[in-house]
């Protein structure tokens, strides 16, 4: 039983496994676990992978190739001629170039210390990459990168520059995709379209190889670099700053340029490893001179126009920004500043700033170089003080014809101002506006002709600080009634606020400044009556008034003013052509009579620095309009020819400052001559219209010097100008009257019954539109509810002695003799007896009857005097008569005072006549003969001879008695100017 079941338990054991059985089992799960570990590793992989790239996109082939695509260009700037004014602001300088223009020997260059696998790879180089490793590992001398173009394109364009793990790894997934949608071509292309080499010569960081060789070498084509400049050129974008031959402000760097030509050998060597040379090629490149090839240093156009840069920028933006929002470049420049468009006019510009556009611009460089040599020459301008600053200026010039911007003045220093003072500065126009709001409208509606009268009498303006404002002239006087022409000549206030307020109106004059391009007129505005000589809220700039000036230059018609010609995008393509619309604002023939107007201005008006500066009267005409502020905190010359407008301002980046001296008043002047003297002789062709043309329907006619209309045969003074036939008046002169009056306080009035004749007078008087009496009513109602204000006799007109009398005496008989006047005194001045009294206590006195009685004889009456005329009579009585003298004084009832005190019977002693104080702050008239032509002028006061009915030439006295001569205007007052008191921002001339 033992033994059977020893037997069936050896039976049941297993068979003894071979060793190869043993080997083959432990291969197998070796494998097994082999496998695992992979797929465990490959997993751990694939999931660190996962993690890096979980957040990133998947971009399609669209978005690759939109994004490679993509470049910043830099941009440029031209003068109107297509000299290059520089490059638009950025610190870049990007250039594209495409595949077929880059030359074979650029891309050996680029690929061999680059990537010399290039060709070969899908994206990423492992051999290579194993070879950098090493590298690196073992610190080797010569150190290629494990990189592909591929790799680096895909850094630049999709990942930031960090050196991190994972960039590399997303670097690596993207370079994969990448091969799968660009062609090898492309990624080249793209390559070297976007990598950096470092600085230029003027300081920009060159992108690009196009840009690389202009702003290292200054070549534009790439066809011209040498093997040895392809080599320095390819070695530089491993690290452009510390290869960089120039730094920001493009000055030579000679140990980053010493490290360059180290990394140009290498370059070198490489393309002779490559093949890409020859051995001989090699040692020529070796020996070729690299640092006297590299571009001479230039600098930036923002250091060589910087004000010019900036503005040319703005301009542009705001182009780019309407055609982004469908207005096909118009710009309105009466759209609301809001925050949202400020946000999208900052997108414009940077879109101009990276899009490559190319700006052409107006200006022409020899006008701005003229210009500029003006303002930036110190020894024109008065020396900087401590306290005002510098003294500032700013200029425009426009062609008539087109409104194109020729040049300007931005102002003295960029480097204390960046802000355009021609642009962007808005100071208070002071008396050039009255030739935009006033004048023109009043010619053009026919409620005035420069022949035309208009009284230089006071106004009385409602002031809610003051109660009341009375404007004044620069001259602190009033002259009366005097021609249109005149009181533009002398810059008068009151003519011109007269037409603002009461012939135009105010809203109707600042429609028609705005349709000349103003556009700085605010709501409140509307109620400033003294707006037109400078009361503005905030005023006006150069640009702006330059303009609208420009459209009497070019008769009538308005070009808004305008500095961007065209811009051409990158790839060639006008997007917007600046198109010339004028609008006829006003017709020719306003046009021609404002600028003959303003042609007096400089040869008989307030412009006389002008006329004694200007060279070229002769070959090129000219006519303008002064203006200054209150104080002269601003003071400006608006000045044209039938080609061109020139407006010039002269002050302190702070109004309070203000200009001091006579030499700084007419500072604007001065600058507008010598501007236009140096634009004339540099760019003479802008100036090829010899004389203002005169349209149809002009005449010259005589008028009455009274009241613009058709003399009669009372009419004793006339003037010669030229009308608007439109205009020509038909009536007949209602400015002059004969009547018998009596005069008081300056004041003539309608006498009494009992009123002695001796005190009355009758001769041709003026019945001017408001006359004196209602003036004088207002003024004392006035006065109460004045903080201040001159004496009554101060705003008389100088005219008001021969104005019409329209209401009775206002004194009344007390019913009793006046009191005698007192002090008789007699003195004798050039052997001329001089009687002197004290007037008569009385209220009721007409005024002064002087009796002289001869070697004591009987007293008869010599003379009388009128009360306001003065207590000093002069009967010249020779001193050697014995003579006496008593001065009676006599009422409006007729009763004369007894005789009081008596003078004279002794023995004279002659006194020498002293001699005329000279009259302060006038200017003696110019010689007609210098500067423009001195033949007649139309607007001359003519006064014929008593007994003449013709009009001669010669001299006489007016209805006032004052003498004028042949050539005088208006009044024949001298002087003029426009100055105002109280807060409402008045001016000068």
């Amino acid at each position: 039983m033992v033994e059977e079941n020893k037997k069936k338990n050896v039976k049941q054991r297993p068979p003894r496994r071979s060793w190869l059985r043993r080997f083959g089992s432990v291969v197998k799960w070796m494998f097994i676990l082999g496998i695992l570990g992979i797929l465990f590793a490959g997993g751990a992989v694939a999931g660190y992978v996962t993690s890096i790239v979980k957040d990133d996109p998947v971009r399609s082939e669209e978005l690759i190739q939109q994004q490679v695509s993509q470049n910043s260009i830099t941009g440029f700037a031209y003068f109107r001629d297509g000299q290059p004014i520089g490059q638009l602001r950025t610190e870049e300088d990007r250039r594209l170039v495409e595949f077929n223009n880059i030359p074979q020997l650029v891309i050996d260059a680029v690929l061999a210390i680059e990537d010399n696998n290039f060709y070969n790879h899908k994206g990423v180089d492992f051999s290579g990459t194993l070879r950098a490793v090493k590298q690196k590992l073992l610190n080797e001398s010569v150190q290629t990168g494990g990189s592909t173009l591929t790799q680096q394109l895909a850094r630049r364009v999709f990942l930031n520059l960090d050196r991190t793990e994972d960039r590399k790894i997303k670097e690596i997934l993207l370079s994969l995709r990448l091969e799968r949608y660009l062609s090898k071509q492309e990624i080249l292309t793209a390559y070297l379209n976007k990598v950096p080499f470092g600085n230029g010569s003027n300081g920009y960081n060159v992108y690009g190889i196009k840009a690389a060789a202009k702003g290292i070498f200054g070549l534009d084509d790439l066809e011209k670099l040498n093997i040895a400049q392809a080599a320095y050129l390819a070695g530089l974008p491993q690290l452009p700053s510390k290869y960089s031959a120039f730094n920001g402000v493009g000055a030579f760097n000679e140990t980053a340029f010493k490290r360059a030509m180290e990394r140009q050998k290498l370059v070198l060597r490489r393309m002779l490893e490559e093949n890409k040379i020859t051995a001989s090629q090699y040692n020529e490149a070796l020996q070729f001179d690299i640092k006297s090839s590299l571009a001479p240093h230039t600098k930036k156009a923002y250091a060589t126009y910087p004000y010019l840069m900036l503005e040319t920028e703005r301009k542009a933006a705001e182009v780019l920004l309407s055609i982004n929002e469908g207005n096909n470049g118009v710009v309105d420049p009466n759209s609301p500043s809001t925050e949202d468009n400020s946000v999208q006019l900052e997108e414009a510009r940077q879109q101009l700033m990276t899009g490559g556009y190319r700006v052409y611009t107006t200006i022409d460089k020899k006008v701005y170089s003229a210009m500029h040599g003006i303002s930036e020459d110190s020894g024109n301008f008065t020396k900087d003080s401590k306290a005002r600053g510098k003294e500032q200026t700013a200029g425009m010039m426009i062609n008539n014809k087109t409104g194109a911007i020729l040049g300007m003045i931005e102002g003295r220093d960029f480097n204390i101002e960046q802000m355009n003072y021609a642009t962007q500065m808005v100071r208070q126009p002071g008396s050039t506006m009255k030739p935009i709001a006033a004048y023109l409208p009043a010619l053009d509606a026919g409620f005035i002709q420069p022949a035309g009268i208009l009284d230089d009498a006071p106004i009385i303006l409602k002031d809610g600080g003051k109660g009341f404002h009375i404007p004044k002239n620069a001259n602190n006087r009033y002259q009366g009634l005097v021609t249109a022409r005149y009181a533009l000549n002398k810059s008068l206030n009151l003519p011109a606020l007269k037409l603002f307020n009461e012939k135009v109106g105010i809203e109707k004059a600042w429609a028609f400044a705005k349709k000349l391009g103003i556009t700085t007129i605010q709501d409140n505005d509307y109620n400033a009556q003294t707006g037109v000589i400078g009361g503005l809220r905030y005023g006006v700039t150069v640009e702006e008034l330059t303009n609208a000036y420009s459209s009497i230059g070019n008769q009538g018609a308005f070009n808004d003013a305008y500095m961007i010609e065209k811009i051409v995008d990158s790839q060639g393509k006008i997007i917007y052509q600046h198109k010339v619309n004028p609008e006829q604002v006003y017709s020719k023939q306003t046009a021609y009579l404002m600028t003959d107007m303003l042609r007096t201005v400089i040869t008989e008006g307030t412009a006389s620095t002008v006329k004694k500066n200007y060279k070229h009267f002769k070959d090129v005409p000219i006519v303008g309009k002064t203006g200054s502020t209150q104080n002269y905190g601003d003071v400006w010359f608006m000045g044209y020819t039938p080609d061109v407008t020139l407006g010039m301002w002269v002050g302190y980046k702070e109004q309070i400052h203000t200009l001091q001296g006579d030499t700084q008043k007419r500072q604007a002047q001065t600058l507008w001559t010598k501007v236009m003297n140096a634009v004339i002789d540099k760019q003479p062709e802008l100036f090829v219209t010899k004389e203002f043309p005169k349209p149809e329907g002009i005449v010259k006619k005589t008028v009455s010097a009274y009241s613009g209309k058709l003399p009669t045969d009372l009419t004793d003074r006339f003037t010669t100008d030229v009308f608007n036939a439109k205009f020509v008046p038909t009536a007949s002169d209602d400015g002059i009257s004969k009547a018998k009056y009596i005069s008081y306080n300056g004041v003539n009035y309608i006498p009494l019954d009992g009123t002695p004749e001796d005190f009355l007078k009758e001769k041709i008087v003026v019945k001017r539109e408001k006359p004196i009496q209602d003036l004088v009513k207002e003024l004392l109602a006035a006065f109460p509810s004045m903080k201040e204000h001159e004496p009554l006799e101060y705003y008389m007109p100088e005219d008001a002695k021969s104005d019409f009398p329209t209401e009775v005496d206002p004194r009344v008989d007390d019913g009793s003799a006046p009191t005698a006047p007192s002090g008789v005194n007699v003195s004798y001045s050039t052997g001329k007896a001089v009687i002197t009294f004290n007037p008569s206590g009385s209220p009721d006195v007409v005024g002064y009857r002087l009796y002289r009685s001869l070697n004591d004889g009987s007293f008869k009456k010599q003379a009388v005097l009128s009360v306001g005329e003065g207590t000093t009579f002069t009967p010249g009585t020779p001193a050697n008569v014995n003579a006496s003298f008593y001065v009676a004084a006599v009422d409006v009832a007729g009763h004369e005072s007894a005789s009081g005190s008596v003078a004279g019977g002794v023995t004279p002693t002659p006194e020498s006549t002293p001699p005329p104080a000279d009259i302060p702050d006038t200017e003696a008239t110019p010689d007609p003969g210098a500067g423009p032509s001195a033949t007649e002028d139309p607007g001359m006061i003519i006064i014929p001879p008593s007994g003449g009915s013709d009009v001669p030439t010669g001299s006489g006295t007016n209805a006032a008695g004052e003498e004028v001569n042949a050539t005088g205007r208006g009044n024949a007052a001298a002087g003029g100017g426009n100055a105002a008191g109280g807060n409402a921002g008045a001016t000068t001339p």
